[in-house]
């Protein structure tokens, strides 16, 4: 059972101004509420923040991980509702360090599936959105503190398939719009002395899905076009180029993904630490894992109980461990159930963010102890300032697992916290 002591969970390090855990500022994503307007992201922050607060942080300054979809982050920029969103953060003792710009439109309440990655980085309408983000960002950010947007992994492969011109032409016009990012982000600091940086989330079946490709991609594409692309606009030499280009584009390194792609994180970690490539944020979320080869009887039991997530809404991409060692990947569950019969099956791993407190789940376990060793490793290495809690399938998890908003997100947040004291 969790301890249900308030005031003991919170440290505060540095700056009594600010809540920080072991110097992480930590939140959960917004994305967990529906609603498109800026009208309506307003009213549920309204509506759960400060209750939150009150409950976890009753002294020190509360996070923020916010979601704006294009159309509230328009709005957000029209008339005075910037200037009275600041007032708002100020009055309730709140600031807001990380954006969720990853999903562009409706989010919740219609079928997503791949439509999540639309408009991709090869567009302006990806390119503007973005911008329009980061001008929020920048005018909420308090000083001393950096600020992140996640955004895609560039596009979706499903999209893609056997056309190496179509996805060259990828690679090239979003490494291209996110140059036009990084020179905004570097004016930025010049003139208001804030760094903020974009954040890209690998994800299943994303153009970017795993450490390979990510390391990869910056090697091959956005090192050498930032070299060329500063030298040509600013005058940089090879070494600053490279330097500003991995201050300003990082990576957001959402658990429940590495996990499902069977990554081992130390060494994930490692080897984007030692390319000099760094961690925006930590999204902190856990995938389902269920483990096959038992019995017949046992193996049913587990297709039952994966039935249960088997939902139209969100893509939950399948990445399949066999006997012999090597991996099979579907872009969706129902693609994966309807071959569940295969013999060679040893694991799965879900892209369904379950919650992150859940130790099991009739004959499934969530990859909580992911989660552990993600947040030991980036304690023990100072990876990141900012750790944001992502579970956004509350209104289609299993009915079992529906329980009250407000104590879910609560729940969550104290188990991290919780978690990140034991480490």
């Amino acid at each position: 059972m969790l301890n249900d002591s308030r005031e003991s969970f919170i440290i505060v390090n540095q700056n009594p101004h600010l809540l920080e855990i072991d110097s992480f500022h930590i939140t959960y994503c917004s994305n967990i509420h529906a609603g498109e307007s800026w009208a309506e992201v307003f009213e549920n922050l309204k509506k759960y923040i400060p209750p939150l607060k009150a409950k976890l942080s009753p002294k020190a300054a509360f996070g923020i991980g916010l979601r704006l979809s294009y159309e509230a982050a328009e709005e957000l920029l029209k008339a005075n509702h910037l200037a009275v969103f600041k007032a708002w953060l100020q009055q309730e003792n709140l600031y807001v360090f990380t954006i969720n710009g990853f999903p562009y439109g409706n989010f919740h309440g219609q079928v997503v599936k791949d439509a999540v990655h639309l408009p991709d980085w090869t567009s302006p309408q990806r390119l503007e959105y973005t911008y329009q983000l980061f001008k929020i960002l920048v005018e909420l950010l308090p000083y001393g503190i950096e600020g992140g947007i996640s955004t895609s992994p560039l596009s979706y492969k499903g999209w893609l398939e056997e056309a190496e011109a179509a996805l060259e032409l990828v690679f090239e016009k979003s490494t291209e719009n996110l140059l036009k990012i990084l020179d905004r982000l570097i004016q930025f600091e010049q003139d208001t002395g804030k760094i903020l940086h974009l954040d890209i989330e690998p994800e299943p079946d994303g153009l970017l899905e795993n450490t390979d490709e990510v390391l990869a991609y910056y090697r091959d594409y956005l090192v050498p076009s930032a070299i060329d692309f500063l030298a040509n606009t600013r005058g940089m030499n090879s070494f600053e180029a490279e330097q500003s280009l991995k201050r300003h584009i990082q990576i957001c390194y959402d658990v429940c993904h590495f996990a499902v792609a069977f990554e081992d994180h130390a060494e994930a970690l490692a080897r984007l630490q030692q390319a000099g490539i760094l961690i925006g944020k930590f999204q902190i979320s856990a995938a389902l894992k269920a483990s096959f080869g038992k019995s017949a009887q046992e193996n049913k039991k587990v297709l039952k109980a994966l039935e249960a997530f088997n939902e139209s809404t969100y893509l939950h991409q399948v990445v399949q461990r066999n006997e012999d060692q090597s991996y099979t990947q579907f872009s969706d569950l129902p693609f994966a159930l309807a071959q569940a019969d295969k013999s060679e099956i040893e694991e799965w791993r879900v892209h369904f963010h379950v919650p992150i407190f859940l130790e099991k789940y009739t004959a499934l376990a969530p990859t909580q102890a992911d989660i552990l060793e993600v947040l030991a490793l980036a304690k023990a290495k100072d990876l990141s300032q900012h750790l944001e809690v992502e579970t956004y399938t509350w209104e289609v998890l299993p009915k079992s697992l529906q329980t009250d908003l407000s104590k879910s997100i609560e729940r969550e947040l104290r188990w991290l916290i919780q978690n990140l004291k034991r480490l």
